[in-house]
C-alpha cells in the first residue's frame, strides 16, 4: 500500500517517542548510549563536566612524561572542569590486575578506581580476554579523524591488532616506536653494512665479537630475536601474529626453527665473555656503552627517533646512524589508552583519550617528551602535519619513508613467553632437544600457568 510522507514522519515521530531519549543518568546507561551513538560529543562534553574527574593510570617511570602529563592533558582538562588525577604506576599490570580484582570483588559501571589506563599487549590481552573493557569507543570520538581506519592499508594494521589481538575499537593509539638499530660510520662503511641476517653473519664472520644482542626476555632482545624469526619463516612474518592457541606447538616449531637455527650458528660469532661463552646484553643500557666505546659496532633498541637523541646527550658517538636492518621486518608497534568497564567516570575518559589523539597532544608529546605520533602522519592535512614534523628529531642516517615502508607489526603477545622460553634452552642453553620438543614444553608450561591463575 502507498504509504504519504506525513505518515512516514507522524511513525518516526511515534517510534522515537516510545524509544525516549537517550539515557546517561548513570555510568552504564551512558556506556550503552555511546556505544550506540545515540549521543552527541557535546553530550559527552556536559557529561564530563558532571563527572568531574578522570582518573589516569600509566606508567610513570619517565619524569619528563610525568612533567607534560601534568602541565598539557593536566591543564587541558581542567579548562573542560575535569580534574584529572595522574596515577604513575611503575608496572602496568598493576592496573590491569587491578580492574580484574574489582570485577571479581562485584564492582561494576561507576565504581572502579581507573577511569583510562595507558597499555598494549599482555596487558590489553588480559583485560579482553575477560570482557573488561568499555567497548568500541575509539572510530566514535572526534579526534578519531586523524587515524587510518582502511583495513586495506597495511600501514593502518596497528590501529586494528594491539600485539596480534584484534583491538575492536577497544583501545585508541597514543603513541608509538620501531625497533631501530645504529651503526659507528667509524667502523663500518654504507657498502658493508648488513641489511639482512645473512650480511650480518658474514660481517661478523669478519669481524668476529663485534655484536651482540641483549638477551630475552627483555623487550630490547625478544624483538631482535623476533626480528630473527620474522625474517627467516618459511611463511613469513604474517603467521607469528596468530595466537599461541592458533598455531598451536608443531605449527610454531615449524615456523621458527630456521631463525632458532641461525640464532644459534651465530653465537659463536658474537662479543665474548671471559671465559669464552657467548656475552648476551643486560639490557639496552649495556649494548649503548658498549656501542658507544667502540666494542660493538651496532646497537639495536626500540626508538624511531633514538639516534639522534643519543647522540645529543653522548651516549652514542657522534659518527652513529641509524641504519635500515633487518629489511622488510623492522618491528614497529603502538601503544594504546583504554577504558575499564566499571570506570567511574567513562564521559571523562573519552574526553582525556580524544584530547590525546589531538595535534595539540600529539606535537606537544613529541616535542617535550620524544614519545612519537600514535597518530597517522598520511592522514594529516599540511598544516596538521607540519605541526608533527616542526617538533619531530631529526632522522639521522634514514628516513621516514624508509622506516615506513620496511614497518611490520609485532608479534601475538601470546607467543612472546613461548619464544624467550626456547630461545633461552636452545640458543643460549644449548640444548641438546629439538626445537619441537623445547616448544611442546613451552606450550605445556604455558597451559600450567593459565590453570593456576583461572578462578
Amino acid at each position: 500500500m502507498h504509504r504519504t510522507p506525513w505518515l512516514s514522519v507522524a511513525a518516526c515521530c511515534l517510534m522515537l517517542a516510545a524509544m525516549g531519549p537517550a539515557r546517561a543518568d548513570t555510568p552504564e546507561e551512558f556506556r550503552r548510549s555511546f556505544l550506540d551513538g545515540k549521543l552527541t560529543w557535546q553530550q559527552v562534553l556536559d557529561q564530563a563536566r558532571k563527572e568531574g574527574k578522570v582518573t589516569f593510570f600509566y606508567w610513570g617511570g619517565n619524569d619528563v612524561l610525568n612533567v607534560w602529563i601534568d602541565s598539557h592533558p593536566g591543564q587541558a582538562m581542567a579548562k573542560l572542569g575535569i580534574r584529572m588525577v595522574a596515577n604513575r604506576l611503575t608496572e602496568t599490570r598493576g592496573a590491569v590486575d587491578l580492574v580484574i580484582e574489582e570485577n571479581i570483588d562485584g564492582k561494576s559501571a561507576g565504581q572502579g578506581a581507573a577511569d583510562l589506563i595507558w597499555l598494549n599487549g599482555d596487558n590489553f590481552l588480559a583485560l579482553a580476554e575477560q570482557d573488561l573493557l568499555f567497548g568500541a569507543f575509539a572510530e566514535r570520538l572526534p579526534n578519531s579523524r586523524n587515524f587510518d581506519w582502511n583495513e586495506k592499508d597495511r600501514r593502518s594494521h596497528p590501529n586494528f591488532f594491539d600485539f596480534g589481538t584484534p583491538i575492536k575499537g577497544r583501545e585508541i593509539p597514543w603513541s608509538s616506536e620501531q625497533y631501530v638499530c645504529a651503526v659507528n660510520r667509524a667502523n663500518v662503511s654504507v657498502e658493508r653494512t648488513p641489511s639482512t641476517f645473512a650480511d650480518l653473519k658474514a660481517y661478523l664472520q669478519r669481524n668476529p665479537g663485534k655484536f651482540s644482542y641483549v638477551a630475552p626476555p627483555a623487550e630490547a632482545g625478544t624483538t631482535f630475536v623476533l626480528a630473527a624469526l620474522y625474517a627467516l619463516s618459511p611463511d613469513g612474518h604474517a603467521p607469528l601474529q596468530k595466537s599461541a592457541d592458533t598455531l598451536g606447538a608443531a605449527g610454531l616449531a615449524r615456523l621458527i626453527a630456521p631463525g632458532m637455527d641461525y640464532l644459534r650458528s651465530l653465537a659463536p660469532l658474537l662479543l665474548r665473555q671471559d671465559d669464552g661463552a657467548p656475552r648476551y646484553l643486560r639490557d639496552a643500557v649495556s649494548a649503548n656503552r658498549l656501542f658507544r666505546e667502540g666494542d660493538i659496532h651496532f646497537a639495536c633498541e626500540f626508538g624511531t627517533y633514538r639516534t639522534a637523541t643519543r647522540i645529543t646527550t653522548g651516549r652514542y658517538p657522534n659518527t652513529a646512524e641509524a641504519m635500515i636492518f633487518p629489511q622488510g621486518n623492522m618491528i614497529k608497534n603502538k601503544n594504546y589508552l583504554a577504558i575499564p568497564n566499571n570506570a567511574a567516570n567513562p564521559a571523562a575518559a573519552l574526553v582525556l583519550a580524544n584530547y590525546m589523539a589531538s595535534i595539540e597532544a600529539q606535537a606537544g608529546k613529541l616535542g617535550f617528551v620524544g614519545y612519537p605520533p600514535g597518530i597517522d602522519l598520511w592522514m594529516l592535512s599540511g598544516k596538521d602535519a607540519e605541526a608533527i614534523e616542526d617538533v619531530a628529531p631529526p632522522h639521522v642516517g634514514v628516513t621516514q619513508k624508509q622506516l615506513d615502508d620496511n614497518a611490520v607489526p609485532d608479534a601475538n603477545a601470546t607467543l612472546v613467553d613461548i619464544i624467550a622460553h626456547v630461545w633461552r634452552d636452545y640458543v643460549q642453553n644449548g640444548s641438546t632437544d629439538s626445537i619441537d620438543t623445547i616448544v611442546k614444553t613451552a606450550f605445556a608450561e604455558r597451559e600450567r600457568s593459565r590453570n593456576r591463575v583461572s578462578p
